[in-house]
């Protein structure tokens, strides 16, 4: 497996991640386990989880792992994240010093570790001033609690907001961001991962297979059914299949991605995966599997290497759709000019 740094920070992580959301959920802790141990193997270096996770059981399980494995726990990079409910109370959620200083300290329990690795805010917080939750991460650092901290789910602005005010003062900056992204969706690249790449910030994209779209298991028109996530639930938030099948572009990204698979002897999660590694400030691409069969699938994307005309064409067929102002043609004219002068 490849690795790359963590952000603008010395850390060196593989270029896939394991996300941990279906552990304890959609796989059991033996599976879990297994999934561990196989990506594990295959090189992998980087965890990542989050308290709400099956409320806290996904960090559990991998707390256990950890323990009953001293030697490789120890050549990990451990993510976690922290900011929605866990609990029924007012302050059980948000960004501010008392709901993260309790959410810390039961992940760090959880997991059985004595410092995080990685301590992600898992969404923006209006109520609570930036100021005050930069202020705990800095002292979090401090504490020897974490080594660095990131953000997912920031837009554009929240995100260069956060940079500036922590260098204001003199704080720890954030090292990476988590937002959606792949072929699908990737309308990110309009403000978030400009954003990114000013503020010298990792990118580490979940969903990276569109919630099972990219892998080239769904048909047109015909209704999932079956042990998926779309078959169990075909409506599902952002990921529903009626939207997503009734949009033409949708099945122009498949084609695509499909006769690229056919030329590498690849399968199409693989292709998506590797077009998602070729985009700038991507740092890791986080892998969100239920099983032993889909992680040797996914692992298989280090490897691939896209021609650029492969990029090309894949970058063609998902083309966000944008209005002329101010993402489209004629906004981004505005936003340049030629060295050399001229209208």
């Amino acid at each position: 497996m490849n690795h790359r740094n963590l952000g603008r920070s010395g850390t060196s992580v593989s270029d896939l991640a394991l996300g941990t959301m279906t552990f304890g959920h959609e796989a059991s802790e033996e599976a879990s386990h297994g999934i561990l141990d196989a990506y594990v193997k295959a090189g992998g270096n980087f965890i990542d989880t989050a308290d709400v996770y099956t409320h806290g059981v996904s960090e559990e399980i991998v707390g256990r792992w950890l323990a009953a494995h001293p030697t490789e726990a120890d050549q990990l990079v451990i993510a976690t994240k922290g900011r929605f409910p866990m609990g029924d109370g007012p302050n059980d959620l948000g960004l501010s010093r008392r709901h993260l200083s309790r959410a810390l300290d039961a992940s760090l329990s959880r997991l059985g570790v004595e410092t995080i690795d990685l301590y992600q805010m898992h969404a923006w917080d209006a109520l609570t001033p930036i100021e005050e939750t930069l202020r705990f991460l800095n002292d979090a650092i401090t504490a020897g609690k974490i080594l660095y901290y990131g953000f997912s789910n920031f837009t554009g602005w929240q995100l260069t907001k956060a940079v500036h005010v922590a260098r204001a003062h003199g704080w720890a900056e954030p090292v990476t961001l988590q937002p959606q992204y792949n072929l699908i969706v990737r309308g990110i690249e309009h403000e978030v991962v400009p954003a990114a790449l000013d503020a010298g910030v990792g990118l580490l994209p979940w969903s990276p297979l569109g919630g099972g779209w990219l892998t080239g298991k769904y048909r047109r028109d015909e209704a999932p059914s079956g042990a998926t996530r779309l078959g169990e639930d075909p409506e599902r938030g952002m990921e529903s299949w009626r939207a997503r099948n009734d949009d033409p572009r949708t099945w122009r990204i498949l084609d695509v991605v499909q006769e690229i698979a056919g030329v590498h002897e690849a399968s199409a999660s693989q292709v998506a995966l590797a077009w998602l590694l070729t985009r700038p400030a991507v740092t890791s691409v986080i892998l969100g599997v239920r099983t032993l069969q889909q992680l040797n699938d996914n692992l298989g994307a280090s490897g691939l290497e896209l021609t650029e005309a492969q990029v090309a064409a894949l970058d063609e067929a998902s083309a966000p759709r944008v209005e002329d102002y101010p993402y489209g043609e004629p906004g981004v004219r505005q936003r340049h000019r030629r060295i050399d002068g001229g209208r």
